[in-house]
C-alpha cells in the first residue's frame, strides 16, 4: 500500500460484479489477508494526527493546564497526579459521545462525512433506539428537541466538569500529603452522570458510544468514594473488564477473529507474516495454528493472568512486567487499526495501566485488601461484574458492550440484502444527514463499480468471522436470484442511519429496522435482514432471525458455531446447516389448515 493509493482488489472492474457472490467473495477475501481492505495509508495517518494532535497533546494540554500542575509536557511531574487521570477520562468521555473517538472515519464506514455522533444526535427527526419499551417517556423512534438538548447539555457539562480546577480532598491530603491539586469537584460529575443516563434511556445509541459500560462507574467512583477506595474501585473496574474480554475468548469464535485483523494492520507490511495466520492461503484461509496461539496465547491468556497479576501483585518487577505487557498490548490493538477504530479507548486504557498498578501500587497501601471495608470490596465487584455474566449468559439482554465481549468475535451481526434498486430508497429518509456509503463513496470520486466492490470488500470480511459464514448460508437459503441482489454488512450501514456502530448487531435489529420502514416504506421482498445474536456461554449454538422489513421476522432457528467455523469464508460446500425453530410460512400453513379443519373449506389467501 502507498501513502496515498491504496490496493485495490486485482479484479476486472467492469465484469467482477457479473460473477457469482460466492466467487466475488472468494477473490476478496483472499485479497484481504495479504491487503487487508488495501486502504492507503494516508487514512491510517489521518487517524494518527487525530489521536496525537485531539487526544494525546490536546487533552493533555487541556488536562494540566486547568488542574494547576506543572505544564504537560513535563510528564515527570504529572504522570501519577490523580486529577489528570480523571480529567483524562473526562475528556474521552466527551470525544466519545462528542462522535470524534470510536467508530470514525472510513475505517469504520464513515466516508463523507467522517463523522456520525453529534451530526445525529443534536438534530432532531434523526433515528433513535430506546433500550427498554417499558421505561416511561421513552416511546417512539424519532429524536425531539427535548432529546437534543439532553445530548447538548451531556456535552456541556461534561467540558464544565473537565475545566473547572480541582477541589481539595481531605481523603487525598490524608495519603498524599505533597498533593496540591485536589480531585476533580464531584459536585460537577452529577449533572452529566444523570443526563448521561436519561439520553441512555432515550437512545441507547448516545450510551453505548460513550463507552457508559465503562466509564459512568468511573465517574461514580470519582463522586462518591474517598480518594484509596476510589483507587481501588478503578482498578477492580479495569480488571473486570480486561477479565471479562478475556473470559469472552473462550469457544470457537475468536481464533477467526486475528487473521483478519493482522491481515488489515498497514504496521504489518510483510505478506508471509499475514498468510502465516491461515492454514495453506490461497487453498485454505481458515485460521492456522499460528493465529491460534496469537489469539490465546497473546490474546486470552494476556487478558486473563496479566490484569491478575496487576490486582494481587506486591511485587515490584513483578508488577512492572505486567503494566509493560498491557500497555504493548493496547499499543498492539491500536496498531491494527481494527474497523471499529477505539484507539482513544486503547490508549486510555494502555496509559492507566501505568497510572494504577505503577503510580498507586499494592505495596503502597492500594492493594484489594486495603479498601476501607470487604463488604465495599463484595457490593463493587458483584456490580461490575452483572451485566459481563447476565451478557454471556442472556446475550439477547445485553450488548456485547456492557457483557465486556471486546474483540471477541462472538457478536450480534447481520447482513442486509436489497432487491435491485431498493438499497436508493434509504436515502429519502428525513433529517438523517449522511448518503448510503455507496452514495458516499461516488460523492468522493470513486466510480459507480469501484465504490460498489470497495463496499463488498466489508461483505468478505464478515465472512472471514465464523458468524459470516452462517449470515451467508441464510441469504442463499432464502433468496433464490441473491447474485443480483444488494449484500451490505449491516454494521457499516448502521452507521449511516444512527451515527455510530461497534460491532453491536442489537443497534441494527428488529428496532432500527422498523423505525426505518416506517419512513421508507419497502414492499415486501425488497428490503431481507438476516440477524444472528451471539452465542451464550453456556451453548454450542447461535440463535438467528430472518427479517423482511415489511413483514417483520419471517424465520427463526439455530446454527451450530462449529459448523461455522469449520467452512471455507465464500462456502464451497454450500450453506452451512441451519435449524428452523420458527417460519411464518409454517405458522400460516397450520393456522390455514386448522381453520380449513374447523370450517371445513380453506381459509383464502
Amino acid at each position: 500500500m502507498g501513502f496515498t493509493k491504496g490496493n485495490f482488489p486485482p479484479v476486472d472492474v467492469e465484469t467482477f460484479l457479473d460473477k457469482p457472490l460466492r466467487e466475488r467473495m472468494k477473490t476478496l477475501a483472499l485479497h484481504w489477508v495479504e491487503y487487508g481492505f488495501g486502504s492507503p495509508k494516508m487514512i491510517h495517518a489521518t487517524y494518527v494526527v487525530k489521536l496525537l494532535v485531539l487526544y494525546l497533546l490536546g487533552g493533555t494540554a487541556l488536562a494540566t493546564s486547568t488542574s494547576g500542575v506543572s505544564p504537560f509536557w513535563d510528564v515527570s511531574q504529572w504522570w501519577n497526579e490523580p486529577i489528570v487521570y480523571q480529567k483524562l477520562v473526562l475528556w474521552t468521555v466527551f470525544l466519545e459521545a462528542l462522535g470524534l473517538a470510536g467508530s470514525w472515519g472510513p475505517i469504520a464506514g464513515k466516508f463523507k462525512p467522517m463523522t456520525g455522533g453529534v451530526l445525529f444526535w443534536a438534530r432532531p427527526g434523526t433515528i433513535r433506539l430506546r433500550p427498554w419499551r417499558r421505561v416511561p417517556f421513552t416511546g417512539g423512534d424519532r429524536r425531539t428537541v427535548g432529546d437534543v438538548v439532553l445530548y447538548v447539555g451531556l456535552l456541556a457539562t461534561l467540558l464544565v466538569a473537565l475545566v473547572q480546577p480541582g477541589v481539595p480532598s481531605a481523603t487525598l491530603s490524608a495519603v498524599l500529603p505533597e498533593s496540591t491539586t485536589g480531585l476533580a469537584n464531584p459536585a460537577l460529575l452529577i449533572a452529566p452522570m444523570v443526563l448521561l443516563v436519561v439520553c441512555g434511556l432515550r437512545d441507547k445509541t448516545i450510551f453505548l458510544a460513550a463507552r457508559g459500560e465503562q466509564y459512568l462507574p468511573a465517574m461514580v467512583f470519582f463522586t462518591v468514594l474517598p480518594f484509596v477506595d476510589m483507587i481501588i474501585a478503578l482498578k477492580l473496574l479495569i480488571v473486570i473488564v480486561w477479565v471479562g474480554a478475556g473470559v469472552s475468548k473462550f469457544g470457537l469464535h475468536f481464533t477467526n477473529v486475528v487473521p483478519p485483523m493482522v491481515s488489515n494492520s498497514p504496521c504489518i507490511p510483510a505478506k508471509w507474516f499475514k498468510r502465516a495466520h491461515y492454514r495453506d492461503f490461497p487453498r485454505d484461509i481458515r485460521p492456522s495454528k499460528v493465529a491460534g496461539a496469537m489469539a490465546h496465547i497473546g490474546g486470552t491468556v494476556v487478558e486473563l493472568a496479566a490484569p491478575l497479576v496487576l490486582l494481587f501483585s506486591t511485587d515490584p518487577y513483578v508488577t512492572l512486567a505486567a503494566v509493560a505487557l498491557m500497555v504493548l498490548f493496547h499499543l498492539f490493538i491500536t496498531s491494527t487499526f481494527p474497523l471499529a477504530v477505539p484507539l482513544e479507548w486503547n490508549i486510555l486504557f494502555a496509559s492507566a495501566s501505568v497510572f494504577l498498578f505503577w503510580g498507586f501500587p499494592a505495596w503502597a497501601g492500594y492493594g484489594i485488601g486495603d479498601m476501607s471495608s470487604p463488604w465495599l470490596t463484595l457490593a463493587i465487584t458483584a456490580g461490575l461484574v452483572f451485566f459481563p455474566i447476565l451478557g454471556n449468559l442472556r446475550p439477547d439482554l445485553v450488548s456485547f458492550l456492557p457483557s465486556m465481549r471486546q474483540y471477541a468475535g462472538n457478536w450480534a451481526s447481520a447482513l442486509w440484502a436489497f432487491a435491485p434498486g431498493a438499497e436508493a430508497k434509504l436515502n429519502s429518509i428525513a433529517h438523517r444527514p449522511t448518503t448510503n456509503q455507496i452514495d458516499q463513496l461516488q460523492a468522493m470520486g470513486y466510480p459507480a463499480r469501484v465504490a460498489e466492490i470497495t463496499m463488498q470488500q466489508t461483505i468478505a470480511w464478515r465472512s472471514m468471522h465464523s458468524q459470516g459464514r452462517g449470515l451467508l448460508s441464510l441469504l442463499i437459503k432464502h433468496i433464490p436470484d441473491l447474485d443480483r441482489w444488494t449484500v451490505r454488512e449491516a454494521e457499516f450501514g448502521c452507521n449511516s442511519l444512527i451515527g455510530f456502530n461497534f460491532g453491536d448487531g442489537h443497534l441494527h435489529n428488529e428496532d432500527l429496522i422498523r423505525a426505518v420502514q416506517s419512513r421508507v416504506g419497502f414492499a415486501p421482498g425488497e428490503w431481507i435482514t438476516v440477524w444472528v445474536e451471539s452465542q451464550a456461554i453456556h451453548s454450542k449454538v447461535q440463535h438467528y432471525k430472518v427479517i423482511d422489513a415489511a413483514l417483520g421476522v419471517i424465520e427463526r432457528g439455530t446454527w451450530k458455531v462449529s459448523d461455522a467455523v469449520r467452512e471455507q469464508p465464500w462456502l464451497p460446500n454450500g450453506p452451512i446447516p441451519t435449524q428452523v425453530t420458527w417460519s411464518a410460512a409454517a405458522a400460516r400453513s397450520e393456522h390455514d389448515r386448522r381453520d380449513a379443519s374447523g370450517s371445513g373449506q380453506r381459509t383464502p389467501a
